[in-house]
């Protein structure tokens, strides 16, 4: 008799990022977390370092989970969305804990999407979901295939839907079989995703019902 595939693990947090024409794919994706998803958010964006982000103010009275600029030492609280502050990467600690550090630039980044997906690669395994959007350089890629090594679920804006591809064009090359989807299929995908996880791989990714 044959048996059941054993159930995946529940995604416990999702980490994005992204740069030139990205506010648009989060404009889609932030505000359609529902509170019930249980997990908390990690953002990665790549901002001017000399000025203060207005990230939170833009988003928070658009989503319904708590918006707040990551601040070192915080604990990785479910249903908050943290953004990482301009000139500091943001990494996850054990705790799991939010670590802010003035190091090197990443990618000529700092915040580095890398950064961030490496070190919640480490923290999470798993029960990680990442998410390449739209932008003007290689950041993330290498991330991305961290998080797919570990075991977690990997997506991609579609090139084609992106105001910049090079951005998700460099992480599907990283990880061919990561979902290359535009922000409307991730929405529905993370609705389905967070309430009984699916398998998401595959060149094209998965395709709406």
């Amino acid at each position: 008799m044959k048996q059941s595939a054993a159930p995946l693990p529940p995604i416990e947090a999702l980490v994005i990022g992204g740069s030139a024409g990205s506010v648009e794919a989060l404009t889609a994706i932030l505000p359609a977390l529902r509170p019930t998803c249980g997990i908390a958010v990690v953002v990665v964006m790549h901002l001017p370092r000399e000025r203060p982000s207005l990230l939170v103010n833009i988003f928070a009275p658009k989503c319904q989970l708590r918006v707040v600029e990551a601040q070192d030492k915080e604990p990785v609280e479910p249903g908050t969305i943290y953004f990482a502050p301009p000139d500091y990467h943001v990494l996850i600690d054990e705790g799991p804990q939010l670590a802010l550090d003035a190091g090197e630039l990443v990618n000529f980044s700092r915040p580095s999407i890398d950064a961030l997906f490496e070190s919640a690669a480490d923290a999470y395994a798993e029960r990680l979901m990442g998410i390449v959007l739209s932008g003007a350089n290689s950041d993330g890629a290498a991330g991305l295939k961290a998080i797919q090594a570990a075991g977690g679920l990997t997506l991609v804006q579609h090139p084609e839907s992106a105001v910049a591809r090079t951005m998700p064009e460099a992480a599907l090359f990283a990880v061919p079989t990561a979902a290359s989807l535009a922000p409307g299929q991730i929405c529905a995908l993370l609705s389905r995703v967070l309430t009984g996880r699916v398998p998401v791989s595959g060149p094209e990714g998965w395709a709406p019902a």
